[in-house]
């Protein structure tokens, strides 16, 4: 019966109600339900509220009268309810880690331990309290850029490099847990102690290269690089953090000055093009002058062996002239000089003999009588030509004659000698 009925404070009805509940009370004597609980826990509350102001018009009798519940009934409703709440705090203390996760227990908020997979049990918060890390997963950290490379962050991504040129950076940082602990307690925010640490270390690679360093041929080591340095830095800051790759997604001179480092590249590429074709051509050249070298060096020094081994013999055969002109002066002397004769007269197609004794200077023309003997060899059995006038004597065949005759005699001269 609710407080609303307008039969609660009737007194002859309030009577016959009394009587109904205390035959439900006799009838059962386990606890009542909530709902009853409830609503005896009301009209207590309101009895002794209305008690308070019924005093005063007591002696009337027109103050409402509310049912009495009993210690017993009370007490028992309570206990149950009790009962099921400490069942139910008792149960929040059940947790599940994955196999891929570490749970960590508090106590007040103090590390406890690190439980393996499996369902677990703590004590139930205020008291115990868990996290749950996942150590297996990947994580990734982006510098300059968000989602992708069109979304970029300035601020992060443009570095200076050594020679004092700015360019944009933009690399991800990949990196799992090894310790969750660690990752927990010794760093208020360790995901952003590993982009800062990540900006930090790619900067200083990039303030010690050069700028055509960065953007082509370097990647590969600057990203080895960065990656040594990022994780000294996690070391040290004891993070229980390991990097895992370092990935360079873009290097490219800020969009300002794109135009004119284009022409710049271009002019490199036109410099290296140039460069090739002019050692291209040395190659060329430079083998064949080589050669040309070689072969007049060969010669000089084939040369100099020549002159060298003629003037040996020359030499050589002077010794032995002087050797037999030691031997036999008047002999050697002649022979010389007839040799020296037959080399000058042999040069020579005519000639001018002085004979001793006669006073006469005669002529001898070589060219003449070696084509006179010439044409006879030939013409041997031709005819002599006849003329109408008279025939006159050449002297030349008498001179030709004599002039052998002469030699016949010094040749067998220089026989008698040589026997001698």
């Amino acid at each position: 019966m609710s407080l609303n009925d307008p039969r609660w404070g009737n007194n002859s009805q309030g009577n016959g109600d009394d009587k109904r509940g205390d035959d439900r009370r006799g009838g059962n004597q386990g606890p009542p339900d909530l709902e009853d609980l409830w609503r005896d826990f009301n009209q207590r509350l309101s009895g002794m509220l209305g008690g308070k102001r019924g005093g005063r018009g007591g002696g009337e009798g027109g103050g409402p009268q509310f049912p009495q519940l009993s210690f017993r009934q009370f007490g028992g409703g309570i206990g149950a309810l009790i009962a099921l709440i400490l069942v139910v705090w008792l149960a929040s203390g059940f947790y599940i880690v994955d196999a891929n996760q570490r749970g960590v227990v508090l106590r007040f908020g103090k590390y406890i331990e690190t439980t393996e997979p499996g369902l677990r049990w703590r004590l139930p918060a205020p008291i115990e309290s868990n996290e749950v890390v996942d150590l297996t997963g990947v994580r990734t950290v982006e510098v300059g850029y968000r989602g992708s490379e069109r979304n970029k962050v300035l601020r992060e991504a443009l570095m200076l490099t050594d020679d004092e040129n700015i360019i944009n950076i933009q690399f991800a940082v990949q990196y799992v847990l090894v310790s969750p602990e660690k990752y927990l307690f010794n760093n208020r925010q360790p995901d952003e102690s590993v982009m800062q640490a990540a900006e930090s270390a790619m900067r200083e690679i990039v303030g010690k290269s050069k700028m055509d360093f960065v953007l082509y041929e370097g990647r590969e080591q600057m990203a080895a690089n960065a990656h040594e340095t990022i994780q000294k830095i996690l070391d040290r800051y004891d993070t229980g953090i390991q990097v895992s790759r370092v990935t360079m997604q873009n290097a490219q001179p800020p969009e300002q000055v794109q135009a004119a480092f284009d022409d710049a590249v271009k002019a490199g590429q036109d410099r290296e093009r140039l460069r090739n074709e002019g050692e291209a051509y040395a190659n060329d050249v430079i083998p064949r002058a080589r050669g040309t070298a070689s072969r007049l060096i060969e010669e000089a020094n084939a040369y100099r062996a020549r002159v060298v081994a003629n003037a040996e013999g020359e030499a050589g055969r002077f010794s032995q002239v002087l050797t037999e002109y030691r031997r036999a002066p008047e002999v050697t002397r002649e022979r010389l000089y007839l040799e020296t004769m037959q080399q000058v007269m042999s040069k020579t197609s005519k000639v001018m003999v002085d004979a001793k004794g006669n006073g006469n200077l005669l002529f001898m023309p070589l060219d003449k009588l070696m084509q006179a003997a010439g044409a006879q060899g030939s013409h041997d059995a031709a005819p002599a030509p006849t003329t109408s006038g008279p025939a006159t004597p050449a002297p030349a065949p008498r001179a030709e004659s004599s002039m052998d005759s002469r030699s016949r005699d010094l040749m067998a001269r220089d026989r008698e000698r040589g026997e001698r």
